[in-house]
């Protein structure tokens, strides 16, 4: 038997053979140990886990798996004949690709690229996807090559992203702009890991996409950088994104810009929070990330809300404002929320609003709501009542 196999992929064309560097074939030298180069006693532990691999029960191929990368190379051939046989049980294949993923060998790197141009199972293709981290240079090489098949771009594309290295950052940089909006998302998603200022450049560009996934995923990564790089003045940039078209790319706007806390962040926030025409979901959004982030002027601005928005939004106000955090806020937010009782008792009457606000006050636990919980105390409506007693047992 030689110690080596060559493996020969032909290809209808060029462009579909991304590993190819010719136009013709490309050949793989899969190192293969003969078998007889093996002590009997390791021939036979081969032979036995194979054997419970293919016929045993689901804690028997468990059990394989933990023995199977002792016994060396020797298992790699009969592990990726197994993985690429389609005619195999799903379960024993995938159990296949969980072991073959322990060796760090050239020859697995190209096993799971032939997986990809092979598979559908999604079982399959999700382990083999994050296998490949595993594997390292050898690796990101192969599926670099990969990214020339338009049809194989994608799961390429997948593979580098679960592969937290340096080195995928050019391979995944020459296809933030790829026609294909799946390939540009996870591309967009991998290289916010990475500080590069190619990277936060490509994810400004990123927000003007025509796909609101790719525009998201953008201003999700934006706004991870900008927390991270308070001199990294994105602030327009995100604005902008509060009047997308698409209402969850307007929540991430938000989202990105609570992180920064400055002033005319917060300013950007409180104007779209406060506009008729703001639908109600993004007020509620806004009102949250107001809240979050926990400034004398992000809950000033709250407080200013209270009386421009209609009851939802007013029910979510008074429920951040009773979750304030900060010891030197939580006063601010007792006096905001006793203002707004006394200013508004018509408002205040309606019995949810009301039941928030004896719930917030009993979270913030100041004796200055003790009148106002006492004057609930007072009311035919038992569920307020109730609430009102908790609060000022609370304070």
């Amino acid at each position: 038997m030689s110690n080596y196999i060559t493996t020969k992929i032909i290809p209808t064309s060029k462009q579909e053979n991304p590993l190819s560097e010719s136009s013709t074939s490309v050949e793989l030298s899969l190192n293969k140990t003969d078998i007889k180069d093996f002590s009997l006693e390791t021939q036979q532990a081969l032979t036995k886990a194979l054997d419970n691999l293919s016929h045993g029960d689901f804690q028997q191929r468990w059990d394989v798996a933990k023995i199977l990368p002792k016994l060396g190379v020797i298992a790699i051939n009969p592990l990726q004949e197994i993985l690429l046989d389609q005619s195999e049980d799903l379960e024993i294949r995938w159990f296949a690709l969980k072991i073959l993923g322990e060796f760090q060998a050239v020859e697995v790197i190209f096993t799971l690229v032939r997986l990809l141009e092979t598979t559908e199972e999604e079982e399959l293709i999700t382990l083999a996807s994050s296998t490949f981290a595993k594997q390292g240079k050898p690796a990101i090489k192969a599926l670099s090559n990969f990214l020339r098949s338009p049809s194989h771009k994608f799961l390429a594309t997948k593979a580098l992203a679960q592969i937290r290295s340096v080195e995928i950052v050019e391979p995944l940089l020459s296809i933030v702009t790829d026609e294909d909006v799946k390939v540009r998302v996870t591309a967009i998603e991998a290289l916010s890991n990475f500080e590069d200022s190619r990277i936060t450049a490509v994810l400004i560009d990123a927000l003007k996409d025509p796909s609101s996934e790719v525009r998201k995923e953008a201003v999700i990564s934006l706004g991870l950088k900008a927390q991270s790089h308070p001199d990294l003045d994105l602030t327009s940039s995100l604005g902008e994104l509060l009047h997308d078209l698409n209402l969850e790319v307007c929540k991430q706007a938000a989202i990105a810009l609570s992180r920064m806390k400055t002033p005319l962040a917060t300013s950007m926030l409180f104007e779209v929070l406060k506009a008729t025409t703001t639908p109600i979901p993004l007020q509620m959004a806004i009102i949250r990330c107001l809240a979050w982030m926990e400034t004398d002027l992000s809950l000033e601005y709250l407080h200013q809300a209270l009386f421009l928005v209609t009851k939802n939004p007013i029910i979510e106000i008074i429920t951040v404002l009773g979750r304030v955090n900060s010891e030197n806020l939580r006063s601010q937010a007792v006096t905001i929320l006793l203002d707004f009782y006394y200013s508004t008792p018509l408002l205040v009457k309606d019995p949810l609003i009301s039941q928030s606000l004896a719930y917030a006050w009993g979270q913030l636990g100041d004796r200055r709501t003790k009148k106002a919980l006492m004057e609930m105390q007072k009311t035919d409506n038992e569920i307020l009542k109730a609430h009102a007693n908790a609060a000022l047992k609370a304070i």
